[in-house]
């Protein structure tokens, strides 16, 4: 298939090059209002407790969970003129939109209601608007509402909150961060790839594949909105993946042309030769970040499906242009695609000296790597005991679930959230709605004993019952049971002192729960501390058959390419040693507060779905780097007489070929995940710098420090595997080359290698051992 692509593109480079310019267009126009059609939530399990006591909170008691909250702040008391007349006209508005199921407050509300939506000062009230349409359109009412009604008028402050203004602000805030991102990235990537590639027409070839790439995705994602939700923070992730793929593959591939034209192989074989070998790289790297991706669609909560529907699209895109789109490029711009070279007019402008030819053994990743293997078990010890000390503190981690602090504090969202949670005595967030779904044949008075027992419970200040509202086992309210009771149906309220996402939170849930239910009837638990359990375990009971999967599908793939069982269980070890750094550090500033929460409110927990999303986009694009460094010296190997000294031998030269590449591609994609940290959601920022630092600490000390040691002290065992094996990987292993490995060359077979200046054969050494310093026409790998 590689071969017919080359082919294709080499007859017809001009009609390829359109067909992609034409799908360019065609995704855009499509996909590019996707962006609308998305969703800020999908944190919760759908098929959790508090969510089935939710949907039946809001069916039938009017009781949403998407709730806009309306403050009014004035200097003479929210009781007072004109606050009163403010606040009577906003409820009123509120109470005609059909949007709105009910309304709640101090100036229309009964006095017992009244009471708890004034604050501790008097000097602010706030109404409670349960708001219609689910989780997905909730944030849109709450939007236009908001712009409606959330103005300042007569000397009163009117700001806009609730559950679901923090979703809509969140959305609104997000569409603005990414394009903060896309304009940070893609002028930092291009320069970059300018130093990478040389020529300006070089450099703008992965631009224009990840544009296609991020397009294309987001029409995928619009398709894909037609059937189920998905979360606007997918968005992100096909941005930033998009242009680091393509950059990553479209590298792999220039380089490797550029190897081969050194090497002294006609253009058009070049490009052949290039695809088959290069090209087979690239899907294999495809197919493991894909999967790795997909595994988060076994997740119940659509926010972790959506990042694996935009992971698989965006691959997809970025691998399909790179197999059709980069060969055809680089047919039609034949020599020109070296034109526009900046490095030696700046080489020039500086005063440096010409490119000059070395041997391999004189750079710095080859001498660099001599070092590490002369002294590989103290070195490799000494960087897995800083990998482990910076994750030390992921063993404390503590998950939160997202609430109006992920959102920046000039958020009217988050002043709103502070403003309850510091002057009024009961804060909304902490109650926990109980549900009973079925009261049939249930005495009265056995629902006032209920609510009794539930008010004597640890940490809860008193209970709203259809019988009256309970403090310490006393009923001191009269009943409301026509807001209590609807049908067969109950529901009671729970007040809470518990600090939320606290153990103290924890243990109150633990004995709401085990407090006889009345008739012994089933009861659900709702609110905010009950959907944070709920999503918590939904991810940790699901979280080994994931991690497992990927490990299996990880450690197949690199078996397959290495024909080894102990290469595999090394990249998996050292991944996983690196992502637990990266782990510890997030911990360490977003939930503890360090280095400023990087600008952020710490709530001391960390978002649960960020670590697994982490987790699985990391994991997979490691495999780049790891597919790039362990063919290459699997190639050295297979020439070599293997011997230890030969492995070792070998290590060295795969580092030094492809250290260039894997930190040009790691540098490139470290800037398009770093954008992220500018986002103003918390959360997003989070992951950008834990994406950012899981990727330079792969590249950097895992690559080029821990593999090489690892190898050294393993010696021919690298090469390991059982007979049985062995065999399966001599009839399916794939190979750097496209060759199978039990005909690769024969030990101490020398491979030739001729180097060219602008065009012209100059030398030609054994095995790579030399190299060129002109930049042109390959990317030189050691420059001085």
């Amino acid at each position: 298939m590689l071969h017919r692509m080359a082919l294709l593109a080499l007859a017809a480079p001009r009609r390829v090059l359109a067909l992609a310019f034409l799908v360019l267009i065609a995704a855009a126009v499509f996909g590019i209002p996707v962006a609308d059609k998305l969703s800020a939530g999908g944190f919760q399990d759908p098929t959790s407790e508090s969510a089935q006591a939710t949907e039946l909170l809001t069916d039938r008691f009017g009781q949403s969970d998407q709730q806009l909250l309306i403050m009014l702040s004035a200097p003479g008391g929210a009781t007072n003129e004109p606050a009163r007349s403010i606040g009577t006209d906003i409820a009123g508005q509120l109470q005609r939109s059909p949007h709105v199921y009910n309304v709640t407050s101090p100036w229309t509300g009964p006095p017992s209601a009244a009471a708890q939506l004034i604050s501790t000062d008097g000097s602010s009230g706030v109404i409670v608007a349960n708001l219609r349409g689910g989780e997905n359109d909730a944030q849109k009412y709450a939007r236009t509402l908001a712009d409606q009604l959330a103005h300042d008028r007569d000397g009163v402050s009117v700001r806009a909150g609730g559950g679901a203004m923090v979703y809509a602000q969140i959305n609104h805030q997000n569409q603005h961060d990414l394009l903060l991102m896309e304009s940070i990235a893609i002028p930092l990537s291009f320069l970059v790839l300018v130093w990478v590639f040389g020529g300006l027409l070089a450099a703008a070839l992965p631009v224009a594949l990840g544009g296609l790439a991020i397009v294309g995705s987001m029409a995928v994602l619009r398709l894909i909105t037609l059937g189920t939700d998905v979360s606007i923070f997918a968005l992100n992730l096909t941005t930033a993946m998009g242009l680091a793929l393509a950059i990553d593959y479209t590298l792999l591939i220039i380089n490797r042309y550029r190897d081969e034209l050194a090497d002294g192989v006609a253009p058009d074989r070049a490009l052949v030769r290039t695809m088959t070998t290069a090209g087979r790289t690239v899907l294999f790297s495809a197919c493991t970040v894909a999967l790795s991706m997909a595994a988060m669609v076994l997740f119940p909560m659509y926010f972790l499906k959506s990042f694996a529907y935009a992971g698989v699209a965006t691959v997809g895109f970025v691998a399909l242009a790179a197999i059709v789109v980069t060969p055809a490029a680089i047919a039609f711009l034949g020599p020109r695609l070296n034109a526009l070279d900046v490095r030696r007019p700046a080489r020039r402008l500086l005063r440096r000296p010409p490119l000059t030819v070395r041997p391999v053994e004189q750079g710095f990743w080859y001498r660099a790597t001599k070092f590490v293997t002369r002294g590989a078990v103290p070195i490799g010890l000494a960087v897995v005991t800083l990998l482990v000390a910076v994750g030390l503190p992921f063993f404390g981690v503590k998950w939160g679930f997202p609430d109006d602090r992920v959102l920046p504090r000039s958020a009217s969202a988050h002043q709103v959230g502070d403003a309850l949670r510091n002057e009024f005595a009961n804060d909304s967030d902490r109650a926990v709605p109980i549900v009973l779904p079925d009261i049939a044949g249930v005495p009265a008075d056995e629902l006032g004993r209920y609510a009794a027992d539930l008010s004597r419970v640890t940490d809860v200040s008193s209970v709203s019952a259809p019988t009256g509202t309970f403090v310490d086992g006393a009923r001191v309210g009269e009943p409301t049971a026509a807001t209590g009771i609807a049908g067969d149906s109950a529901f009671l309220t729970v007040s809470s002192n518990a600090p939320l996402f606290s153990q103290r939170s924890e243990t109150q849930l633990d004995n709401l729960h085990r407090v006889t239910a009345p008739g012994d009837r089933p009861v659900q638990l709702a609110g905010l501390a009950q959907i944070n359990r709920d999503s918590v375990n939904a991810i940790t009971d699901r979280l080994p058959l994931v991690l497992g999967l990927i490990a299996a599908i990880t450690f197949v793939l690199l078996f397959l390419l290495t024909g080894s069982v102990v290469l595999p269980a090394k990249a998996l070890i050292l991944n996983v040693l690196s992502l637990v750094a990266a782990f510890g550090a997030l911990v360490w500033i977003f939930q503890d507060g360090h280095l400023g929460a990087f600008g952020t409110t710490p709530t001391g927990t960390l978002v649960a779905n960020v670590p697994v999303l982490l987790f699985c986009i990391a994991f997979g694009l490691s495999m780049d780097y790891e597919v790039f460094l362990v063919s290459r010296i699997r190639e050295y190997w297979l020439e070599s007489g293997r011997s230890r000294a030969d492995n070792d031998e070998s290590v060295s030269l795969g580092v030094a070929r492809t250290a260039r590449v894997i930190t040009a591609a790691a540098l490139v994609m470290s800037i398009s995940f770093a954008a992220l940290i500018a986002a103003q959601v918390s959360f997003m920022r989070m992951l950008g710098l834990g994406m950012t630092l899981a990727v330079l600490v792969d590249a950097t000390l895992v690559r080029m420090v821990l593999v090489p040691a690892f190898m050294h002290v393993m010696g021919r065992w690298n090469w390991w595997a059982p007979k049985p094996l062995a065999w399966v990987a001599q009839r399916f292993e794939l190979s750097e080359n496209g060759s199978r490995g039990r005909h690769a060359a024969p030990p101490g077979t020398p491979r030739r290698n001729t180097h060219r200046i602008n065009g012209a054969p100059v030398a030609t050494h054994t095995a790579g051992r030399h190299e060129l310093r002109d930049g042109a026409p390959h990317v030189p790998q050691h420059v001085r």
